[in-house]
């Protein structure tokens, strides 16, 4: 595809999930592209490696000379995190035509028949499920995501050199309502709790945005909503498109006979068009069983046979920082999940429980946005209280300024649990080194996947000392 007198790309915020799988794509497409991001991480330099130019300082002065020769030549891609402050941010707004990453998005997915995964929980992974049964079964799929899939190491999946895709899956992306810029032809909706609240204002008005998404779902298309995100959003929704309900316990797709082990939960899918027994995903998690549900519907309703979802299914390796098993070894557990709203962290936990019964689970949480702990704060005690002890991190505040009073030490009275402690990020090491967990969990959206790295390497030592 083609932006008509566009040639060339520049992405301010170009370190971001979303971000750089829309550079990614530009750069396949053939156009140059640079960027500019705060901090370099494991991402950008792969964007670099790539061939994209990125600078990590907010002045004009680095900005490469084929993107400011011509102008109006130049499409300038922008997220709402770059604070209203930047110089680059300033710069290009007085010299250059500027578009969100939900416009640009939109004017892809525009060009194709796209599936659109909506959900305040559970897009990535769903989304991901979806676009690896497609691709696996040789169909010609592209994908947007919001995570490193493991299967093809990006966030970016392509059909391949010698056929164009004539499927887009795409998270559709509720945070500044920018899933309202895309044209689904068919929509997933996982879930529909309260959040973005800092956006929204209040529950009932994320709520109408969800019901504003679905309306966008083409009338000839299909909508699959997770039950209890259908009874929140009501079920007479006003739109044409045919409706499939799906859900553990669903009166429409359900799982039967679901086994959680270590690494490992086994079910049956019950749909209306088909009945398959015996999958087995290497993704734990009740919630990741649900996601495969909707998955698996969508592949059969695009002709992918039987026994390539059973292959697809057991197949897929999951997504980084979604349920990412990092250690199996009895006594030496180490899951570490994107978790960051009181229900992902429901989600997560229960799974965990259900995988490892009779060993101590201890969780370290890093709690992100000021406005979500604030929001949320009862919530957030009430579902870390699942595990036996709790270690909270101080707030990571992304785009936010601190808030008077709101700090992780308000969750702390909630917390129905043992043993819970409040400490920082470089007292992490000699906490573990002290406590020597059974079970393992870190969670959050913030900075607490640049200490998994080192968690990791250290519970895989412990290992080798318990074997030696």
């Amino acid at each position: 595809m083609t932006f008509k007198g566009i040639n060339s790309v520049y992405f301010l915020g170009i370190g971001g999930i979303g971000m750089s799988a829309l550079a990614r794509w530009f750069r396949h497409e053939g156009y140059p592209v640079a960027g500019y991001d705060k901090t370099p991480s494991p991402l950008t330099e792969e964007l670099e490696k790539e061939g994209m130019v990125i600078s990590f300082n907010d002045s004009a002065a680095d900005i490469p000379i084929e993107f400011t020769s011509k102008p109006d030549e130049v499409l300038v891609v922008w997220t709402p995190a770059i604070p209203k402050n930047s110089v680059l941010l300033n710069f290009f707004q007085a010299h250059y035509q500027l578009k969100k990453r939900s416009e640009v998005l939109g004017m892809i997915t525009k060009d194709f028949y796209t599936i659109a995964v909506a959900g305040t929980h559970g897009k990535t992974s769903t989304s991901s499920l979806i676009a690896h049964l497609l691709k696996s079964a040789g169909k010609p799929v592209a994908a947007f995501l919001g995570g490193i899939t493991q299967n093809y190491n990006s966030n970016l999946i392509l059909p391949g050199k010698s056929k164009e895709a004539t499927l887009v899956v795409v998270e559709a992306d509720e945070f500044d309502r920018s899933f309202l810029k895309l044209h689904p032809n068919e929509a997933v909706v996982t879930s529909a709790d309260a959040d973005h609240l800092d956006i929204y204002g209040d529950e009932a008005t994320i709520l109408d945005g969800f019901r504003d998404f679905i309306k966008l779902v083409d009338k000839k298309g299909k909508l699959y909503i997770q039950s209890h995100a259908w009874y929140r959003l009501g079920e007479n929704m006003g739109i044409s498109a045919g409706i499939r309900e799906y859900g553990l316990r669903s009166s429409g797709i359900h799982a039967d006979n679901i086994i959680a082990k270590p690494g490992i939960f086994l079910f049956d899918y019950m749909g209306t068009k088909a009945q398959i027994k015996g999958l087995e995903l290497h993704i734990p998690g009740f919630h990741n069983v649900e996601n495969a549900l909707v998955a698996i519907a969508i592949a059969i309703d695009h002709g992918v046979s039987e026994n390539q979802i059973r292959e697809g299914i057991k197949s897929f390796k999951g997504v980084k920082r979604r349920f990412e098993i990092h250690s199996t070894v009895p006594g030496h557990i180490y899951i570490d999940d994107y978790a960051h709203h009181p229900e992902e962290i429901k989600a997560c936990l229960s799974s965990v429980r259900a995988m490892y019964p009779t060993q101590r689970l201890t969780v370290i949480f890093q709690p992100h946005l000021f406005t979500r702990t604030r929001d949320f704060a009862a919530g957030f005690s009430e579902s870390l209280s699942l595990a036996d002890e709790v270690v909270l991190l101080d707030i990571y505040p992304a785009r936010e300024l601190p808030i008077e009073g709101v700090t992780s030490a308000m969750l702390l009275d909630g917390i129905q649990t043992g043993k819970k402690t409040l400490i920082n990020k470089e007292q992490v090491m000699d906490y573990l080194l002290e406590s020597r967990p059974e079970v393992l969990v870190t969670m959050g959206a913030g900075d607490i996947d640049r200490l998994v790295p080192g968690i990791a390497a250290w519970m895989d030592s412990r290992t080798k000392q318990f074997d030696a």
